[in-house]
């Protein structure tokens, strides 16, 4: 486990955001749903996350995506950093991705920091990103002990 949070942690595996939809870790079995939503966003998300991240490219392969979320399952169990998919009640889609990970430069902090940030797909429920908005630091304080949350992507700019 990593060292980045308190060893007796346990991160959420079912959280509810709304009535209909909820986040659960993502896991390389999320292929069908992820394509779809990552390359049908695709320039939304490389605007985003394309020059610190270099993803998604525009020739991703499955094959890629795949190895990418079986990734983040591993980095999950570890504790090195999470991803969680934003789903329908049937998780017949992805809406989108939260994403928690420890700070690129954590400077001797004692306490633990988290780097997060979120998208939605274009066609997500009407309202869903405003309540990310809202839900998410609310969520962060009340089940996971950060003691301080960036937002380095923009998601409060």
């Amino acid at each position: 486990m990593s060292t980045w949070l308190p060893g007796d942690f346990v991160h959420p595996l079912r959280v509810q955001v709304t009535e209909g939809v909820h986040l659960r870790p993502i896991s390389a079995d999320d292929l069908e749903i992820d394509m779809p939503a990552v390359m049908g966003n695709q320039p939304m998300l490389w605007a985003k996350y394309g020059a610190q991240w270099g993803w998604p490219p525009a020739d991703m392969s499955a094959e890629a995506d795949r190895e990418d979320l079986a990734r983040h399952a591993d980095e999950m169990v570890t504790h090195e950093s999470f991803n969680y998919a934003i789903l329908p009640a049937d998780e017949g889609a992805l809406y989108g991705c939260i994403y928690i990970d420890p700070p690129e430069d954590a400077g001797g902090a004692t306490a633990p920091t988290a780097e997060v940030s979120w998208w939605t797909v274009a066609d997500a429920p009407a309202g869903l990103a405003d309540v990310l908005h809202t839900f998410v630091p609310a969520w962060l304080a009340r089940e996971w002990p950060f003691a301080d949350v960036v937002y380095p992507f923009g998601e409060f700019d």
